[in-house]
């Protein structure tokens, strides 16, 4: 059977496991669980993995549900062969080696292509999703999930992992890590201008999980931003900017500090670029991208094209929409391929959606 809803259903009832079973394992019901095997609801990443767990040890039915998982221009084969050979090899890191490959990840993803990233971390997430054992390791697992939602292409695709890292951070117990993980995904989707009511959603889950001023709720408050103004409101785009920038003064990192776990005031001052261009507010929005250029790390090249490609959106926005557009054009073809990113390639698409609107 080609569908992955009948693969799900015949591996579960081989295994004599219960759909009550595999309920229990993730925040969907039996009924949905059941739709899901019918095909007529989507099998998302945390069901596959849920499933994956409830059958028990590595036997070829859980490879074929994790080979199925597998979302994305990778070798899946390749993955799942270097995934299982570590698992079962025995490998099992400390849990403080596993919070250090993570954070290299968030490193990483600031500098190297996501195509090589990705593969890598998925291979690790196949390990990893093995040894989730303690609420360290669900912390761990919800950080390493959302960088794999921000290396797929499609915002679709990446939002499935992020309900995944979501759930993995609430079994975490970890309140900072429940919060970071929603407001990292929120301010990935919104910069992107991308399904921004799942956006707001993020956002506003973070911001009620806790008021105490954190690297998640930043995030999250600057999602809020670009919503409105993805939206039209200005007068609420202003407001979350300034709540965002009260709390990026209680938090920020240090200047030179390049994780994507991170909000320096380079990359705070990329935010604020992109909401003023998208605002068509050339005075805050020329001092964000002045400000982007001169503190940002000089190895971070693909941020530099962010910050032409929202000083093109800005041209479109305030009447040059030929110019604009040739700008981001240029800009965009300056960087080398294996450096371009799926949020290049949407801001891209925002400069030539303005460029094409009517004066």
């Amino acid at each position: 059977m080609d569908d992955l809803g009948a693969q799900l259903r015949q591996a579960r009832t081989e295994a004599g496991v219960t759909l009550a079973s595999i309920a229990a394992r993730t925040s969907y019901s039996a009924s949905h669980l059941s739709n899901v095997e019918s095909g007529r609801r989507t099998a998302t990443p945390d069901i596959v993995l849920a499933y994956a767990r409830a059958l028990g040890d590595p036997d070829v039915r859980r490879r074929h549900l994790l080979q199925a998982a597998t979302i994305g221009p990778i070798a899946a084969n390749e993955l799942i062969r270097s995934g299982f050979t570590a698992a079962l090899a025995g490998r099992r890191d400390s849990e403080d080696r596993w919070r250090d490959r993570v954070e290299q990840y968030g490193r990483d993803y600031m500098e190297i292509g996501a195509d090589s990233l990705q593969s890598r971390l998925a291979s690790d997430l196949v390990v990893l999703q093995q040894q989730l054992d303690s609420p360290t390791m669900w912390a761990t697992a919800a950080r390493a999930l959302t960088t794999y939602g921000k290396t797929t292409k499609d915002p679709t695709e990446a939002i499935g992992w992020y309900d995944t890292a979501r759930i993995a951070a609430d079994r975490s117990g970890d309140l900072a890590v429940r919060v970071w993980v929603r407001g990292r995904a929120a301010i990935a989707l919104a910069y992107e201008g991308a399904a921004l009511p799942v956006a707001k959603r993020y956002a506003d889950e973070a911001i009620a999980l806790s008021d105490r001023p954190s690297l998640g709720r930043l995030q999250a408050l600057m999602a809020r931003a670009h919503v409105a103004a993805g939206r039209g409101d200005i007068g609420g785009a202003i407001t979350a900017d300034e709540d965002a920038r009260r709390i990026f003064d209680q938090t920020a990192f240090p200047d030179g500090e390049i994780s994507d776990a991170a909000v320096p005031a380079w990359r705070m001052a990329t935010f604020r670029s992109m909401l003023y261009a998208r605002l068509g507010m050339v005075g805050p929005g020329e001092q964000a991208q002045t400000d982007a250029d001169r503190l940002r790390p000089s190895a971070l090249t693909r941020f530099a094209t962010h910050i032409e490609l929202h000083r093109a959106l800005m041209m479109a926005k305030s009447g040059d929409r030929s110019g604009g557009l040739a700008y981001a054009r240029r800009a965009w073809a300056m960087l080398p391929a294996e450096r371009r990113s799926q949020t290049l390639g949407l801001v891209l698409q925002e400069v030539e959606r303005a460029a094409r609107k009517p004066a």
